[in-house]
């Protein structure tokens, strides 16, 4: 087995106060994020709208963190040179049919214009159905919850595939990043990480914790 990679720490700016983003990246920045994950919705995928490439490209220049950017939309071919030129870091799209795209085209698309490639799984996605696209991708990401909305409950059964995940990094990329997203907490963080995964997105775990760098040191185990 591979040795286990630092856990990375993304705050979901889904969860914020949009009121004062760019003091909101400023104070999770200071309070040892690793990453900023940037939720896209388009109200077709999810029945839920976010924000565009935009708001990604202002959040980009009031921070040097990484941007994780997660495309939950339908035709991200389309959108994705739009994202490149905003500031993603990581570009994640969906394996699930309703995305409408060929995946293997998007995620090449992705890594030719010099990004990192992610592809997520929502809770009710068999493993299977993103296991033959695994060596197409430097991320895969977990959904613990169905997209779309934050505050919902964790999913523990969605662990399966975590470990499933990680024997397949540990055997074929142990540079591939596992990344859960959905109810992530202390608790549910140290859960995730001892089945696997490495990068853990929270939202309202950090945002509406009354301090930022205690709310993420608890989340990273600390």
């Amino acid at each position: 087995m591979s040795p286990r990679p630092p856990v990375v720490i993304a705050p979901s700016l889904l969860a914020a106060d949009f009121g004062r983003l760019a003091d909101e990246v400023r104070r999770v920045e200071d309070a040892s994020a690793d990453w900023l994950h940037l939720d896209i919705m388009d109200g077709h995928f999810v029945d839920n709208i976010s924000f565009g490439p935009a708001v990604v490209a202002m959040i980009a220049g009031h921070t040097k963190l990484p941007l994780d950017v997660h495309l939950m939309i339908q035709h991200p071919d389309h959108y994705v040179p739009r994202f490149v030129e905003a500031g993603a870091t990581t570009i994640t799209v969906h394996v699930e049919p309703e995305a409408k795209h060929d995946v293997a085209q998007t995620l090449a698309m992705i890594r030719s214009a010099g990004c990192r490639a992610g592809l997520a799984l929502n809770p009710a996605t068999p493993f299977d159905a993103l296991e033959s696209h695994l060596p197409l991708i430097d991320l895969l990401l977990v959904m613990t919850v169905h997209p779309g909305f934050g505050g919902q409950a964790f999913r523990p059964e969605m662990m399966e595939k975590l470990r499933r995940a990680n024997a397949w990094k540990d055997s074929n990329e142990p540079a591939l990043d596992i990344e859960v997203d959905g109810g992530i907490n202390a608790e549910t963080a140290a859960l995730c990480v001892a089945n696997g995964a490495n990068v853990l997105v929270a939202g309202t775990s950090i945002f509406r914790a009354p301090s930022y760098p205690t709310a993420i040191a608890a989340i990273r185990g600390q």
